[in-house]
């Protein structure tokens, strides 16, 4: 059996794949390939393990449909059409909750930030702008007893509604298709519909994949519902939220400010106005950025391209339908 993986990833994955008797070919290059040259190599192969973003489309998925599985090294999947992979009867493998602690741990990072105005303040002083103490200037907010909203509150959202608790003693309010029933138990969660969320949110923060559903969801409309003092949380996918509606909202002060780990496009221009508000804090997309989450969702991609190859359900699947599974 052969699989292509695409990226430069942990050793880990290539000693998992090799240990399982694979052919591997490695391509380590850190840009995306030309689909036609990515559909050529794959057409030798049983198995992808994407490591870039590659583009899983249907033009892909249908002149490949001979691969038995194809793994992301990442939780997202909006690059993958998924209903072609149904189509085809292709297993998709994802990598969720290894993931989960860092990211949180980042939007955690860009509520303080924001709070505090850190990065603007950080800038000012590169600049050789800090001047002598004045009470009424570079005030920011305190987060204790504040209402925490998710959208979206999976396994990353509850990572960061447990940091929130325990630390600051916040409310929390999330808005799911469903309930989440560990977290009403544990931290006292409660279900709201979108417009609450918006209305009674004081930090709201996004945790869903990017899909029709979502796509600029976080719009002028949406900025227009949330309170004055709300700070905008983005560490899903740049394209939930329209970033000329954001900029729009904190200039227009409807909103307090913004932390995002995520842009539309990426990466961000470095004359983006976003960058010179006081009250925004914007970093490169590096949610699941650590040595152990890194480790963690190379294991579980190279998991996933062994079990597929093997005709056993993966370990984490975008797409149950291929299972016969219609949840």
């Amino acid at each position: 059996m052969k699989v292509l993986v695409t990226g430069e990833l942990p050793a880990i994955a290539i000693r998992i794949l090799q240990e399982a008797g694979l052919e591997v070919t490695a391509m380590a290059e850190r840009s995306v390939m030309p689909a036609e040259d990515l559909i050529a190599i794959c057409k030798q192969q049983d198995a992808l393990l994407s490591g870039v973003h590659d583009i899983i489309n249907a033009s892909f998925l249908e002149k490949c449909r001979h691969l038995k599985v194809i793994a992301l090294y990442s939780a997202g999947y909006d690059r993958v059409d998924v209903a072609a992979a149904n189509k085809f009867n292709i297993p998709i493998g994802n990598t969720p909750v290894v993931l989960s602690d860092a990211t949180a741990d980042v939007a955690f990072l860009l509520i303080l930030a924001v709070a505090r105005k850190a990065f603007f303040l950080h800038k000012n002083i590169a600049k050789g702008q800090w001047k002598l103490p004045d009470p009424a200037q570079a005030l920011g907010m305190e987060l204790k007893h504040k209402t925490l909203g998710i959208f979206g509150l999976g396994n990353i959202g509850m990572e960061l509604a447990r940091r929130c608790k325990g630390a600051y003693a916040m409310d929390i309010i999330y808005h799911n298709r469903g309930h989440n029933k560990e977290a009403e138990d544990e931290l006292g969660a409660r279900r709201a519909s979108f417009d609450e969320l918006l209305q009674q949110s004081d930090i709201l923060s996004v945790h869903a994949q990017l899909s029709d559903e979502t796509a600029n969801l976080f719009n002028a409309d949406a900025f227009n519902k949330m309170k004055p003092g709300a700070i905008f949380i983005n560490t899903s996918r740049g394209g939930v939220h329209n970033e000329d509606d954001l900029l729009a909202a904190l200039r227009d002060r409807k909103i307090w400010g913004a932390g995002l780990d995520v842009t539309n496009p990426e990466p961000m221009r470095a004359d983006n106005p976003l960058l010179d508000l006081p009250t925004v804090a914007v970093l490169p997309h590096i949610g699941s950025a650590t040595v152990e989450a890194r480790e963690g969702m190379a294991q579980v991609a190279a998991e996933n391209i062994v079990a597929g190859l093997k005709g056993e359900r993966l370990l984490y699947v975008v797409n149950p339908q291929v299972y016969g599974d219609e949840r």
